[in-house]
This record gives C-alpha cells, sequence and structure tokens, in this order.
C-alpha cells in the first residue's frame, strides 16, 4: 500500500469535459502529450481538486463546486494570483501553470499548478511511516514552524498588499462570519445567536498585519515521502488574506482534535493530531507564541471564534447540500456538525475569564 496521497475516481455530478479541458491545456502547455487520465482527490469540501495525467506530465486543476455559489466565494483566479506572488517568498506553494477565465472552456474560472508528490496527513496517518512519539512530536512542531513562517513573510515585499484590507480584520471576521452563517440558515439549523453575542462583545484590536493562510491543516501540508519530517508543500490558498495571525492560529485549532477530546468531537476529527506526540491545543498555542514572539493573555476568543467561523463553513456546505445544490453524501450531517459546534462554543464561553 503506498502512503502518497492518490486520487480516485472522479465523483458522481463533478465531471469535467476533458475534451475541452484537454484542448486548453495543449494549448497552453504544448509539451504536454497522450490523451489524459482524469482523477478527483478526495479531501476538501469547497473548491474541487483534480489530477490530470499525461504521458509526461501531472498537473493538478482546481476548480469551484458545482451550483450556486456566493458571488466573493471561490475566486480561483484570486488565489491563484496570491499562489504566484507568495511563491518567490514562502517557498511551499505549488507553482502555477495557467490560470483561465474563459467560460467556454469549463464553465467557470479554473487555474492549473504543480503537483506534489507526497504524504498528506489526513484522518490517519500512514502506519507505513511507523512513526513513535517522539517522531510525531517532531513532526508536529515543524508544521507549526510552517505556520510561524508564513506570518513572518514581509508582505509588502511580495506584492501582496492587495490580498486583504489589513487593519481591522478581528471586527470584519465577527460581523462577516455572522453575516454568512445567517444567510446559510435553513429550517432544521441553529441559530448561533448567543456565541455572535458573544464574540462581537469580546473583540480584541489586531495583534498585528501580515498572510493568513485561514485554512492551515494537517491535511493541507504535504510531506517528503523520503523524510516524513520534511514540508515540501501547503496547499489550499483559497482564504488567504492579510489578517491577524492569532485569528488565523484560532481557525486551525478548531480542527485540533486532542486524545482527551469529547466523542462528538472525536468524531470530527480529520487530521491525526490524537497521536501520542502530538501538542495539545493548549502547547500549540504556547509554542507558537514562544517562536512567533507574539503575546495574547487569554486565547479563548481565537479559539472560540475559529470553532464559529468553521461551523458557518460547514452550514454554508450544508445549505448547498440541502438546496440540492451538490449531490455530495458526505454533506448530508453537516447541520449536526454545527449543532455540536454550537454548543461546544458555550462550553468555552461558560468557562471563559474574558
Amino acid at each position: 500500500m503506498s502512503v502518497l496521497d492518490e486520487a480516485t475516481a472522479v465523483r458522481e455530478g463533478e465531471n469535467l469535459n476533458v475534451v475541452k479541458v484537454d484542448e486548453y491545456l495543449k494549448e497552453v502547455l504544448p509539451e504536454l502529450t497522450g490523451k489524459p487520465i482524469v482523477k478527483q482527490f478526495s479531501g476538501g469540501a469547497s473548491n474541487l481538486t483534480y489530477l490530470i495525467q499525461y504521458y509526461n506530465k501531472d498537473l493538478i486543476l482546481r476548480r469551484p463546486p458545482f451550483g450556486k455559489i456566493a458571488k466573493s466565494a471561490h475566486d480561483m483566479l484570486r488565489e491563484a494570483d496570491i499562489m504566484k506572488s507568495l511563491r518567490d517568498v514562502y517557498p511551499y506553494v505549488p507553482e502555477v501553470f495557467t490560470q483561465c477565465d474563459d467560460h467556454a472552456v469549463m464553465g467557470c474560472d479554473f487555474y492549473v499548478m504543480e503537483r506534489f508528490v507526497g504524504i498528506i496527513p489526513r484522518q490517519e496517518m500512514p502506519k507505513e511511516l511507523a512513526l513513535n512519539e517522539e517522531d510525531t512530536r517532531r513532526l508536529c512542531l515543524n508544521v507549526i514552524d510552517k505556520l510561524v513562517d508564513l506570518h513572518k513573510v514581509d508582505y509588502k515585499a511580495a506584492g501582496l498588499e492587495a490580498i486583504g484590507k489589513g487593519s481591522g480584520y478581528v471586527q470584519r471576521q465577527i460581523e462577516g462570519w455572522s453575516d454568512r452563517y445567517n444567510k446559510a440558515i435553513t429550517e432544521d439549523a441553529t441559530s448561533f445567536s448567543e456565541v455572535i453575542a458573544w464574540l462581537k462583545d469580546k473583540m480584541p484590536e489586531d495583534v498585528k498585519t501580515c498572510v493568513i493562510h485561514n485554512d492551515f491543516r494537517f491535511d493541507n501540508v504535504v510531506l517528503n515521502p523520503d523524510n516524513p519530517f520534511e514540508i515540501i508543500g501547503v496547499l489550499d490558498w483559497e482564504m488567504a488574506t492579510l489578517g491577524d495571525p492569532l485569528m488565523d492560529l484560532g481557525n486551525s485549532l478548531a480542527y485540533w482534535v486532542q486524545a482527551d477530546d469529547d466523542p462528538g468531537f472525536k468524531m470530527m476529527r480529520r487530521q491525526p493530531t490524537h497521536l501520542k506526540g502530538m501538542l495539545t491545543r493548549k502547547e500549540v498555542v504556547n509554542y507558537y507564541l514562544a517562536k512567533s514572539g507574539l503575546t495574547a493573555s487569554n486565547f479563548d476568543f481565537y479559539e472560540i471564534y475559529g470553532l464559529f467561523r468553521l461551523a458557518a463553513i460547514v452550514q454554508q456546505i450544508y445549505y448547498r447540500y440541502y438546496h440540492g445544490q451538490t449531490k455530495d453524501k458526505r454533506f448530508a450531517g453537516f447541520v449536526d456538525v454545527a449543532k455540536y459546534l454550537e454548543k461546544r462554543c458555550m462550553k468555552l464561553i461558560s468557562k471563559s475569564t474574558l
């Protein structure tokens, strides 16, 4: 069994027009030979990721989901532009080969990038790696270091001043995600009204402005198959912007399920943060602050924000499923995930000293 991240058959309702894609790619990349084989990666619940295999080259194609989507969401050309600008100063970004705004090809904007052949730590760490507790901790620290490195990038030197509004980020996020959640509510959803009110009341000032990933997780990093402690790639730059780094860390912790969490949170686990050797969420915060030089007397706000934002994303995806805009059965229970996250937020609020 291979430890490499592999694509599988394309999901029902998410097929590409292979003839048109092939014609376009061979026009912009004339070195391609043979008929393409198209597969799809299973990870992710937002933008769709395909493997396009030619005789002499593998490519990765990223496009937005099918169905009605928010006007400002899934901006593929923006994502590609950010990656191209960031690659020179943050070498873990894949090279973008082409980006297309001609909807005659597949009815949407999309881009094509290089494929990083490696290991993606998803829900379970491949047993073939045989990592012990010390190895696991080493890998964990290396992953967090890549987030610290990103937050230290000189975004002005990289020409990335225009990818976000900068200061006032905390307030914009609380107001923005509150609005997006409310617009995605379905008849069977929860309101999150108390959590939203608490977040609006407890908003801190931004600690600084930097490039943030906004979806930094283990299953968005690629490990060198010959040296699994080495991170060779960071993927999924869809939501990258300029903002507050502690908000970015809070987003990451929303996915950080540790060994002693309750069964409900463990059911949501998508990355191997439960393994012996992995840092706890508190240890992650302490390590990040020490490495970044930033300070936070109380991290409750950022952790609760991360969980609420995740709930809003989950509810937006469920909204598409509820209204028949996607047939992906993975999303059928997402409304229950959002309800659980509200309970988790309320529990943390009840214990908070803010």
